[in-house]
């Protein structure tokens, strides 16, 4: 590669365009760096296959990447991602590692070693049009029709219900949205978060991958009704990935989503934000006998193994994650992940539930960090798939799920 150029691949979002376009201009005022910048922006099948499938981050192509917890173990084992220890020791980040969250710490560590600086966080969270929930006309509409309060949601039924009140498709508004778009991650957690909720778990006993449990069985029946009851759902939302049901939102075109933290932050700070002011967040529903589990995961910033500006690499990405950098990140739009960054005065004032994220995070759940987990994905992916595409039993398909699984884990 080009060596007056420092690469950077990014998660195709604005706010992170915006964001290490800003960070990477100061850095470059402050050490006199002359190289020029290409980040470029990414769908996530296609950052994906440039940084690991097709190994950018080993042959040179990438200096750096944006790379999520899904990938990371992957990234690891493969080499891929240049073992940070040194740099830490010998020059660490502002604060590190007690300027975050423990939660943003330990998925890119292995062995004693840390392979990532953390980049853009926000668990999974209910987000509502508070402006909605807290109107007194509404609230005896609700009254009048169901014969009880309107209130947030705090069960998936509840969310349903709810939502079937809200939709108004006259009114170019509706109830809740899935994200049901099939890329491996959207439908992924939206099967992990059903599971969750109903006291499931993702392994067994022996602590192999169970995807067949009667908890799992629940799950998926109500997402496949969920999926299908027009009278609720925005009708676009197997077209949904999380961006664009966050962007859905913004415009002023749901009541409620299920979504990551930063999509409610999103609605504050985006220009054309027709709900600015108007939104706030709450734990995730449950099931039935569950309780509101969130699930975390996030962006850190890497260095491939195979660039030739490792140093300058460090350097920049040591100094894009100090408080200033973490609070212009959260002001562009992402998430910052510094403790000082949630409660940051100037940042509770944009977004007045800020400070609720260090509570979000004590109620979090993360995907297995396993190197192979992009297969077993695509595999939940393929069965939530046929789940709401089909009316083929739905224990069938976990069974036939399961099997797939158990031939990944046994090769």
């Amino acid at each position: 590669m080009s060596s007056n150029k420092f690469r950077i691949a990014v998660r195709k979002f604005d706010a992170f365009e915006s964001a290490i376009d800003k960070i990477w201009q100061l850095f470059c005022k402050k050490t006199g760096c002359t190289l020029e910048l290409e980040a470029i922006p990414l769908d996530l099948h296609p950052l994906y296959d440039t940084i690991l499938k097709e190994e950018g981050l080993k042959n040179g192509t990438w200096d750096v990447s944006l790379i999520n917890t899904d990938w990371i173990a992957e990234a690891n084992a493969t080499n891929s991602v240049e073992d940070l220890t040194s740099y830490i020791v010998k020059d660490a980040p502002q604060d590190f590692p007690n300027g975050w969250s423990r939660s943003l710490l330990y998925k890119q560590e292995f062995d004693g070693k840390t392979v990532g600086l953390p980049f853009h966080d926000g668990p999974e969270c209910l987000i509502y049009r508070k402006d909605l929930f807290e109107s007194v006309e509404e609230g005896v509409a609700f009254y009048a029709k169901y014969g009880k309060p309107l209130e947030i949601p705090k069960t998936w039924n509840d969310l349903m219900q709810v939502a079937e009140f809200f939709n108004r498709p006259e009114q170019d508004l509706y109830g809740t949205t899935f994200a049901a778009f099939p890329d491996g991650h959207n439908t992924v957690f939206d099967f992990c978060l059903q599971l969750w909720t109903r006291n499931g778990e993702l392994f067994d006993e022996n602590k192999n991958i169970k995807l067949n449990s009667e908890a799992a069985v629940e799950g998926m029946e109500f997402y496949r009704k969920a999926l299908k009851n027009t009278d609720a759902i925005h009708p676009e939302s197997r077209d949904f990935d999380s961006v664009k049901s966050g962007l859905a939102f913004a415009n002023g075109n749901l009541a409620m989503m299920v979504n990551w933290f930063g999509f409610a932050s999103m609605c504050e700070f985006l220009e054309d934000s027709k709900v600015k002011g108007k939104v706030d967040i709450a734990n995730v529903p449950a099931g039935p006998t569950g309780e509101g589990t969130s699930l975390n995961a996030y962006w850190m910033y890497v260095i491939g193994t195979g660039s030739n500006h490792k140093e300058l690499a460090y350097e920049f990405i040591k100094f894009a994650v100090n408080e200033a950098n973490d609070k212009l990140l959260t002001l562009e739009g992402a998430i910052g992940c510094r403790k000082s960054t949630w409660h940051d005065a100037d940042v509770n004032r944009e977004v007045t539930y800020y400070h609720k994220l260090e509570e979000l995070h004590k109620k979090t759940r993360s995907l297995p960090r396993k190197s192979n987990w992009s297969e077993i994905a695509d595999v939940i992916d393929q069965l939530v798939l046929e789940v709401i595409n089909t009316s083929e039993d739905i224990q069938t398909i976990l069974d036939k799920a399961q099997q797939e699984v158990n031939r990944i884990e046994n090769i």
